[in-house]
This record gives structure tokens, C-alpha cells and sequence, in this order.
């Protein structure tokens, strides 16, 4: 219970001074990978339609269906990899500001 009431906290601080995209990382990329699974079996079953209808262009879509799906799965990975490098970062150099504050006030 506490996690949802942090959660929801966190959602509707205004001060953006938590984030929630890092808890959110998961949960984007299967919705990411649910949509391109999607996407590729239309692609694939068109391709197949297209193959038996006598259309040899649909030996490419057949081909080139379950290639787009990794290459998009990668590409989301990355993305979304990216996006977490850029909440630590943040959250590391606040740390390290933090840290040092004694520094600046002798």
C-alpha cells in the first residue's frame, strides 16, 4: 500500500522533485513491444495474403516483418536505456552537489 500511496505522491508532485519515469521504464517497453508485436503480425499476415494472392512482394514482407521487430525492440531499448542514463545522472549529480555543499559555505 505505501508503494501506490508513494507512487501517486510522487505523480502529483508539482515540484517535479521525484521522478517516475525510472518506475515506468518496464512497464514503456512491454507496452513498446506489445504494440510492435502488434504491427508485425498485421505486417506478416498482410505479407502472407499478399504471397498466396500471387503478389511476390509479400515474400518480402514475410522477410522483413520479424526484422523490423527486432531492430524496433533494440531501437526501444536503447531509448528507453537512455532515458533511465538521464534520470541517474540527475539524480547522482544532485547527490554529489549535496555532498559537497559544505564546500561552497566554509
Amino acid at each position: 500500500m505505501s508503494k501506490s500511496k508513494n507512487f501517486l505522491s510522487d505523480l502529483f508532485d508539482f515540484s517535479f522533485s521525484k521522478f517516475i519515469a525510472p518506475k515506468l521504464a518496464g512497464l514503456l517497453y512491454v507496452i513498446g513491444l506489445i504494440f510492435s508485436g502488434i504491427y508485425t503480425l498485421i505486417f506478416f499476415f498482410g505479407g502472407l495474403a499478399a504471397l498466396t494472392s500471387g503478389e511476390p512482394i509479400g515474400l518480402l514482407a514475410l522477410i522483413f516483418a520479424p526484422l523490423g521487430f527486432f531492430l524496433y525492440a533494440i531501437f526501444i531499448r536503447v531509448a528507453i536505456e537512455s532515458m533511465i542514463i538521464g534520470f541517474r545522472t540527475a539524480e547522482n549529480t544532485a547527490r554529489t552537489a549535496e555532498n559537497t555543499e559544505y564546500l561552497r559555505n566554509p
